[in-house]
């Protein structure tokens, strides 16, 4: 990670990214004046773990020392706080969605606007590895884009420049990769207590599947009974999903879905 200009940074929000960016960017030298959040307890809670941050109850930040302001709220908020923000002439405000464009911050006045985006799940109680977490970054103007790459640098050693719709395809991607991909543990946990097994089983098919997946094209290296055709294990498995018709038509789905990308070939895109 290269060095950078130490910066002065107010956070928008004090879930779940907040709680792993703000220690990331203190621990990287940065001070982080201010937190905010809707409620008190979240934002007095993240406070607490940076000496130089303070709660804050307003959304009017043009007296908070502060060169940066990092919007970390729902994407659904994220307009609506933008609308509401204040910030001295000149301050770079960046959101972290990976789904919502750069322009959603137009309504900032005065302000730099750009984008900082933390390619990682995060959960407050699961630490992460910052420095080998992907950032995105954009802005409109080139100064601003150097600065915010200079803060991604500062605590990850993979800072990409990337478009909004590059982004937006790129979060798309990461819904599969990692959304959909955690709800099927979920089940297949679920399913393994059920049946009085231990969830650990799973373990190292799980690990083997997902190194194997970052070697290799999935869709050549796919295996089960779906790509194989066996028309038999398929019911049986259904059958067995009996009690949780929502899992039948995943299931189903997912297996059909196999079935037709592998008679479309691995390399070929569904196009449909």
């Amino acid at each position: 990670m290269k060095s950078a200009e130490k910066k002065r940074i107010a956070l928008i929000g004090a879930g779940n990214v907040a709680w792993h960016l703000a220690p990331g960017l203190a621990a990287a030298g940065h001070a982080i004046t201010a937190i905010y959040s809707r409620s008190p307890a979240p934002r007095e809670a993240l406070a607490r773990q940076l000496p130089q941050a303070r709660p804050v109850a307003s959304l009017d930040l043009e007296h908070i020392a502060a060169e940066v302001v990092l919007l970390a709220v729902p994407d659904a908020a994220l307009a609506d706080v933008a609308a509401a923000l204040k910030v001295s002439l000149g301050t770079i405000v960046a959101h972290t969605s990976g789904s919502q464009p750069l322009a959603v911050l137009q309504p900032v006045r005065g302000a730099s606007i750009g984008v900082f985006y933390p390619l990682q799940t995060f959960s407050k109680s699961k630490p992460v590895d910052l420095s080998n977490t992907p950032l995105l970054v954009e802005a409109q103007e080139e100064e601003t884009l150097l600065q915010l790459e200079q803060l991604a640098f500062s605590i990850s050693s993979k800072v990409y420049r990337v478009s909004s719709e590059a982004r937006s395809r790129l979060h798309l991607a990461a819904v599969f990769a990692c959304n959909f991909t955690n709800h099927l543990l979920g089940i297949s946990q679920q399913l393994l207590r059920e049946a009085n097994l231990p969830k650990e089983l799973l373990q190292p098919l799980i690990e083997e599947t997902m190194e194997k997946a970052a070697q290799q094209n999935p869709f050549a290296v796919q295996t089960g009974p779906a790509v194989r055709g066996d028309g038999n294990v398929l019911q049986a498995h259904l059958q067995m999903l009996r009690q949780h018709p929502r899992y039948q038509a995943i299931y189903s789905q997912l297996s059909q879905s196999i079935r037709e990308q592998a008679s479309d070939g691995p390399n070929q895109a569904d196009q449909s």
